[in-house]
């Protein structure tokens, strides 16, 4: 069997972590990438190779395009290109619109939005060359119906949400599915800020009665990535049933 490869960004913990061991488990070398968080990273790759998988830490922020040329001469150091890319690095803002700095403003579509883009640019060479490959964006409900005191963070994942749909348009005569997963809320670091009251108040409003776990949506990644390859610009809400 021919080895696999796939690059997920922000691998270090919550839904890249679960996804980087899903892949894994299936038999894909992983490539692990985070900007901050390199011992969280090591530790998902004593994980990997503790279950017998490979896998290559690649740190840098995926928002800088020469941190991402960087990473990618890397990966064609190792391999061919990838097989598989899922853009998953993302941070947040909560507060009011009026409050935000440029800089805040700026960091929020770097890392949500042009990492997306700098990081398909990249591998989609090697992908429309072998006429194979598929590329997974985890975007958010808010993308789809943005939300008070997250305007910077709607705006950036209703953008993934568009590159989504036009990228699956000009990959699909390559067979090149490009889709997203519109996350609900999800038990991840990003909602840690939430006390005990908040987060019981939070999942009453989820019709689903709870928020939804990373393991959960690196199932639904992965059901993805084995779909038919006709499947393609679509951004798959994951919420519950919350929207």
């Amino acid at each position: 069997m021919n080895q696999k490869y796939v690059l997920i960004t922000g691998a270090s913990r919550g839904i890249g972590r679960a996804c980087a061991l899903a892949f894994a488990r299936n038999h894909f070398h992983v490539f692990l990438n985070c900007r901050h968080s390199l011992d969280a990273l090591q530790q998902v790759e004593k994980e990997i190779l503790d279950e017998h998988g490979s896998c290559t830490l690649l740190p840098g922020n995926a928002g800088n395009p020469d941190d991402v040329r960087k990473m990618f001469a890397i990966i064609e150091s190792i391999c061919p290109g990838l097989d598989v890319l899922v853009n998953n690095a993302g941070i947040s803002f909560v507060g009011l619109l009026q409050d935000m700095s440029d800089a805040q403003w700026s960091e929020i579509l770097n890392t949500n939005l042009s990492s997306v883009f700098y990081c398909c640019r990249s591998a989609i060479s090697h992908m429309v060359s072998q006429k194979s490959g598929k590329i997974i964006n985890i975007s958010s409900m808010w993308g789809v119906n943005g939300a008070s005191c997250e305007a910077a963070y709607s705006a950036s994942k209703a953008g993934v949400g568009g590159l989504t749909q036009a990228l699956a348009k000009e990959l699909a005569r390559s067979k090149i599915p490009v889709n997203a997963l519109a996350c609900g809320v999800i038990d991840t670091e990003m909602n840690k800020q939430l006390d005990e009251a908040e987060r019981a108040e939070l999942a009453e409003d989820i019709p689903a009665g709870r928020f939804a776990t990373p393991e959960e949506v690196a199932e639904m990644v992965w059901k993805l990535i084995c779909a038919p390859e006709y499947l393609t610009g679509q951004i798959i809400t994951f919420d519950g049933g919350y929207l």
